[in-house]
């Protein structure tokens, strides 16, 4: 499954369970998140489904997220974490300010996530 807009791209890789985000998301409120937010629970239904269940969101090439788009994101994380027997792991760059600061705060909704910075 493939979301594109303007500034941006999301794509899902079921073969690798992995949810890659690029270019710049800064939508216009929660209201234009759906679409977003429909995606990344498509992307949990296939993850718990999979043995070893695992699920990674690739954020490395996400130069921006506006305030909207991390409140989507930290949702995603409370359900991934109410599934309870999915394993998770957040990808980032530390080269791009807002992710070295937001992606560590993630780990404060699911103790368990493994966050990536490189």
């Amino acid at each position: 499954m493939e979301i594109k807009g303007k500034e941006y791209e999301v794509v899902y890789d079921p073969a690798v369970s992995t949810v890659i985000f690029a270019g710049e998301l800064a939508l216009m409120g929660m209201g234009e998140y759906p679409p977003i937010a429909t995606l990344l629970e498509q992307s949990l239904e296939t993850a718990i489904t999979q043995k070893p269940s695992q699920l990674t969101l690739d954020l490395r090439h996400l130069k921006f997220l506006n305030s909207s788009g991390i409140n989507v994101i930290s949702k995603f994380v409370i359900k991934v974490r109410r599934a309870g027997n999915v394993a998770m792991t957040i990808k980032g760059s530390d080269s791009i300010p807002w992710q070295s600061k937001s992606l560590v705060n993630l780990k404060r909704l699911m103790p368990g996530m493994v966050v990536e910075l490189g």
